[in-house]
């Protein structure tokens, strides 16, 4: 008689199993990740598996004080907890209250009612304490997107969870709350998103400009199309305080723009707990000495949005930019193109939005007289300052703006036109783009696609003659040619004319020309 193999097995229990669930991030995306703890016979150990970084090996024993210090008991057995996918990344701390949460479970010291439609996020204290992560705000809007009905936070980090609609956000001060909150025993705090409002920028006045009116109109044009833009003078002249000014003349951002740029400043950490919603355009200005990681993001582990990124929707202002690397600057060129950034990593590549506004400044020459005559530099000198700034990448910045110094009669008279006063010209302008480019998705007229302006709103040969003649005479590249065209879009826009002509043309040719490089 043959005995099967089933027979000879002696039944046993179920072994103890516990399941949460939380958000990892690999840059700017977000997926939940399903965590599940074992506790079987065996030596005391906890084994974390899932292609985890140190900072979450070290959390088992974060949990372990954290379990033990609010009150449980931590098993004496073989714990093991799995991250999955496992073939996904693991970084950071903000799993520590899932994990936590798991071991209770797999101990039978928690129920799991609750927890199947609940992302846990945060990192613990070893006192049990629940305290801040970053990325809060794409780890929300993941979890909504994968189904689940509520999300639990560090009480700090409410705030900017309620930004998100649709989906329920509880804050905690401790794991003790969590497991009282998983039992059905305490309800979690929250917050009304009214008292998440933004703050009012305080943004410098274009009235405090006196004098410099082509450069004024230059960055008025600028604003309404998000032209990048160069300008050149000597020091003292205004460049930087023109820049400054710029943010003030941008119209706010947009509920979606708002949520996009307030996603990637969560994920540098660098947002205001009290108003964490970013509504207006962002104005980052790096250190002339500032690197290529600096510039495009990277670090160790998972890649930190770099200064590009950072002013997504808005502008990036390199004051003296001449003084950078010519590497550095040329590192601009394909985020300038694809508005995203790309960086090589060991496990792939971090993408995150880079759609900004590049303005630049620099000094004609390197010893930068007040006026040009006191110039001690040669020609092949003041070629070479400014040669870091290359072909290609000048190819990409549509205006260029040679500011001179006033004379004595400009200082004295009264103050210029007010950012408001030139905000309402470009809020009309961006409007009346938005509204013609909709059917494509594009937001600005920079954004445009070259080829697409040539199939869909052709120009007649009597508006682009300027543009033949330039091309013609090896002044102007196909690039050029077409980003001339999207300024002159951006000027016919502010004149509320709806179609650009010849001298709208002609003008965009104009601010390409000048800039004082040569």
């Amino acid at each position: 008689m043959s005995t099967s193999w089933s027979e000879l097995e002696e039944p046993t229990a179920r072994a103890p199993l516990g399941r949460t669930f939380s958000v990892g991030l690999n840059a700017f995306e977000a997926k939940v990740i399903e965590v599940q703890a074992h506790v079987g016979q065996g030596l005391p150990a906890v084994i974390i598996g899932g292609t985890v970084d140190s900072a979450l090996r070290e959390g088992r024993e974060r949990v372990r004080a954290a379990i033990v210090n609010s009150g449980f008991s931590f098993p004496d057995g073989k714990v093991t907890i799995n991250l999955a996918p496992a073939e996904l990344p693991k970084r950071g701390s903000a799993h520590d209250l899932s994990l936590a949460v798991a071991i209770l479970v797999a101990t039978e010291q928690v129920t799991s009612v609750r927890l199947s439609s609940t992302v846990l996020l945060g990192e613990l204290a070893l006192d049990g304490s629940l305290r801040p992560v970053r990325g809060i705000l794409p780890a929300v809007i993941a979890a909504r997107a994968a189904g689940f009905r509520r999300v639990v936070v560090p009480i700090s980090m409410v705030a900017e969870a309620t930004l998100i609609d649709d989906i329920e956000i509880g804050g905690a001060h401790t794991l003790k709350e969590v497991v009282a909150w998983s039992e059905g025993k305490t309800v979690l705090d929250t917050v009304d998103g009214e008292s998440s409002a933004p703050e009012p920028r305080m943004v410098p006045d274009m009235a405090d400009v006196i004098g410099q009116t082509e450069a004024r109109h230059a960055l008025e044009i600028a604003a309404a199309g998000a032209h990048h833009v160069l300008m050149t003078g000597p020091p003292g002249i205004g460049k930087t305080m023109l820049a400054r000014r710029l943010p003030g003349i941008l119209p706010p951002l947009d509920r979606e723009e708002s949520l996009e740029v307030t996603a990637v400043h969560s994920i540098a950490g660098i947002l205001s707990p009290g108003s964490p919603l970013v509504a207006d355009p962002p104005f980052i200005d790096p250190h002339h000495s500032a690197s290529t990681t600096a510039l495009l993001g990277g670090g160790t582990g998972m890649a930190r949005p770099g200064a590009v990124s950072l002013a997504h929707r808005g502008v990036l202002f390199i004051d003296e930019c001449a003084e950078m690397g010519g590497k550095v600057l040329d590192s601009l060129r394909q985020p300038l193109e694809e508005g995203v950034v790309k960086v090589p990593r060991r496990d792939g590549v971090a993408e995150y939005p880079a759609r900004f506004q590049l303005i630049l400044a620099a000094n004609p020459c390197s010893c930068a007289p007040a006026r040009d005559t006191a110039c001690m530099c040669s020609s092949v000198e003041r070629r070479r300052y400014l040669g870091k700034l290359s072909g290609p990448l000048m190819d990409r910045v549509d205006i260029r703006v040679r500011m001179d110094p006033p004379g004595n009669a400009t200082l004295t008279t009264a103050s210029g036109e007010s950012s408001a006063e030139i905000r309402v010209r470009v809020t009309g302008a961006r409007d009346a783009a938005v509204e013609r480019w909709r059917e494509f998705g594009w937001r600005t007229n920079a954004e445009a696609r070259g080829a697409d302006l040539k199939r869909h709103f052709p120009l007649p040969p009597t508006v682009t003659r300027p543009l033949e003649l330039s091309m013609r005479e090896g002044r102007l590249t196909a690039r050029g040619a077409d980003r001339a065209v999207r300024v002159a879009w951006t000027i016919a826009d502010l004149e509320g004319r709806g179609t650009p002509t010849e001298t709208d043309v002609a003008q965009a040719l104009l601010y390409r020309d000048r800039g004082g490089l040569r």
